[in-house]
């Protein structure tokens, strides 16, 4: 196999989580443009309807779920949708998640039940459903978000809850990898910088803060959700059949200043 070749998904069969907008939507577009079928899988059915038409445009198979991935009712029923499609899963990508920015002695409970649920434990059980069809396959690639703010403590907004959900993923990552090695299943991580998605620039209180984020980036600028494309494919791929449990930070250098 050449190097390029090795980069290449043809014939698998993959999976994104919260794939109707903003980073989902890329790893989708850019496991597709790599040769990989792609289920998206989202809580929004426009979204997830529009972005799978747009991976048949890219002439690859697509399917669109709906799904929300704190059920557990919900993972079940994306997976088997995905096996009765194509019979198996070699890449999931578990991206789906959402922030909160608040002070910390003013969270609920209800407001951090919200954020975890959604950006750890609905990360754990799609990975359990997803290992599930992968360890008789002895092979697959999961592959799930996390942030730099599982590294960092972000300013200068309060978001304690998000941090702290997303250090979790990291070290989920890590364990899960430690566990299911044996079964051919690698699990890695990509940890996002600041990115700009169509969602931020509706979002007063975000795009105000942009011009400081991108001053305290190393890089000096924000990052694109093209940035991360040949990320995702990379970690999807047997280029990286070696790399097991890593957390792949890409933050324009945010998190060595």
């Amino acid at each position: 196999m050449s190097i390029l070749d090795s980069f290449r998904l043809d014939g698998k069969i993959a999976l994104v989580t919260g794939g109707g907008q903003g980073i989902g939507q890329a790893f989708a577009h850019a496991l597709a443009s790599a040769g990989a079928s792609v289920a998206i899988v989202d809580i929004n059915p426009d979204t997830s309807d529009k972005v799978s038409q747009e991976i048949k445009t890219l002439g690859q198979e697509s399917i669109s779920i709906v799904a929300d991935v704190t059920s557990i009712a919900d993972v079940q029923r994306m997976v088997d949708k995905v096996i009765e499609k194509w019979g198996r899963l070699d890449i999931a990508v578990n991206n789906a998640g959402r922030t909160l920015w608040k002070n910390a002695e003013d969270v609920s409970e209800e407001e951090w039940d919200k954020v975890v649920d959604l950006n750890l434990k609905a990360v754990f059980f799609c990975a359990q459903a997803e290992a599930m069809v992968m360890i008789p396959q002895k092979y697959g690639k999961i592959i799930n978000t996390a942030s730099m703010s599982a590294t960092i403590v972000n300013y200068p907004q309060s978001q304690a809850s998000y941090n702290s959900s997303k250090a979790g993923v990291v070290h989920l990552t890590k364990s899960l990898a430690s566990e299911w090695a044996k079964h051919g299943i690698r699990v890695n991580c990509i940890s996002p910088g600041y990115t700009i998605t169509p969602l931020v620039n509706t979002i007063p209180e975000v795009k105000e803060l942009l011009p400081l984020w991108a001053k305290l980036t190393p890089l000096g600028r924000l990052g694109q959700v093209d940035d991360l494309k040949g990320a995702i494919v990379f970690l999807a791929s047997p280029a990286s059949d070696f790399m097991t449990g890593h957390d792949l930070i890409i933050d324009g250098g945010y998190t060595i200043w």
